[in-house]
């Protein structure tokens, strides 16, 4: 089995032999529920360093009021049999208390880009991200981190982070994992009734149209949005945002941007979903209204 570690000495211990061997270290931080997205990025890690360390930590804050901390999925068991499997080095099991004393005082927050999308509707949410993400990378040390890009503000928010705050480390994205009928893999794919689950690949078929119209001169930013957010209405979600960002910064786009990226959040039942698509424009649409 995996090695794994509860206290932030014993996991520091661990690093530090490598470390003093000449290893490289990956890291992977997850809340666990493991699937084939978090294994993905764990057999990318491997590619990158000698040794490679997984975290397995339910975050409470970055849970809001009424969100489903106290529901969520806690497999640690199956999670571990997992990366065993994986070739896996090393799993930090925190509990909040290692993580959080009683009396702390700091939190972390990237102004900006943390307060919008997501960010606006999940107030909170980004700074407990930023505030446990600087814990572990500060336990860890890794010489490069691992998160997915289907959590793409989360993912621009923690590269702006590590750079802001001069953390050593490498910040690597990884394309999102699919299932085959082009869903987002997600550990709150599980909270899908089986009818729901049926609808949910309609965010990303959605996504596909919006992308396959903006390579066409003829439609603007505001069109294809309001387009999209009407189908996905149809298809019975309620939409938080469908909005053509550039990609750099999350901005809005503008007539001039070329890297853009698709976002959108939407809730279907009672589950949030949230999903993105690249677009690396060649043509400029007719107007932009945002």
């Amino acid at each position: 089995m995996v090695k794994t570690f509860q206290t932030i000495s014993g996991i520091r211990q661990c690093i530090e032999l490598w470390r003093h061997s000449g290893e490289r270290i990956a890291f992977v931080p997850t809340m666990g529920n493991l699937h084939e997205g978090h294994l993905t990025l764990v057999r990318e890690a491997k590619q990158h360093a000698d040794r490679v360390v997984v975290s397995i930590f339910v975050n409470p804050t970055q849970f809001g009021v009424n969100e489903d901390f106290a529901n969520y999925p806690r497999t640690e068991a199956e999670d571990c049999q997992k990366l065993t499997d994986e070739g896996c080095d090393a799993v930090f099991l925190p509990s909040v208390d290692t993580l959080y004393s009683p009396h702390a005082k700091t939190t972390v927050h990237v102004e900006g880009v943390s307060d919008y999308f997501c960010g606006a509707s999940r107030r909170g949410h980004f700074s407990g991200v930023a505030t446990v993400v600087s814990k572990l990378l500060n336990i860890i040390e890794p010489h490069s981190a691992f998160f997915g890009l289907k959590d793409f503000q989360q993912f621009v928010i923690i590269q702006t982070l590590v750079r802001d705050l001069n953390f050593p480390i490498d910040i690597i994205g990884v394309p999102t994992v699919r299932e085959h009928d082009g869903l987002a893999m997600s550990s709150r794919n599980g909270y899908l009734t089986a009818a729901e689950r049926k609808v949910a690949p309609q965010i990303y078929n959605t996504l596909q149209l919006a992308r396959d119209q903006l390579r066409h001169s003829s439609y603007s930013f505001e069109e294809v949005e309001k387009q999209s957010i009407a189908t996905l209405a149809q298809h019975g979600f309620v939409i938080d945002y469908f909005t053509i960002a550039r990609r750099a910064d999350l901005a809005f786009a503008g007539v001039d941007d070329h890297d853009l990226i698709i976002l959108v959040a939407a809730t279907l039942g009672k589950t949030r979903l949230i999903d993105n698509l690249w677009l690396d424009k060649s043509i400029t649409p007719r107007c932009q209204n945002n």
